[in-house]
C-alpha cells in the first residue's frame, strides 16, 4: 500500500505528522507534508490510517 500526498491540496496541517511521525513531516519552508516512506510497514498502517482521515484538506490517500 502506498501514501500519496496531493502536494496542491496540502495546506501545512500538522496532524499527519502527529498521527503517523514515522510516515510524515513537515517541510516548514514549503509548508507542505513530506513523505519519509512512502509504503509504510504494517506496524504503522493503522497510524496513516488515522493520518488520512484527520487531514482537513483531503490531501494524503492511500493507493
Amino acid at each position: 500500500m502506498k501514501v500519496l500526498v496531493d502536494l496542491d491540496r496540502c495546506e501545512g496541517f500538522a496532524s499527519c505528522v502527529l498521527s503517523a511521525p514515522d510516515v510524515f513531516d513537515l517541510d516548514e519552508r514549503s509548508g507542505v507534508a513530506v513523505l519519509l516512506v512512502e509504503e509504510p510497514p504494517d506496524a504503522v498502517l493503522a497510524d496513516v490510517q488515522d493520518a488520512v482521515r484527520s487531514c482537513p484538506v483531503r490531501a494524503i490517500s492511500l493507493a
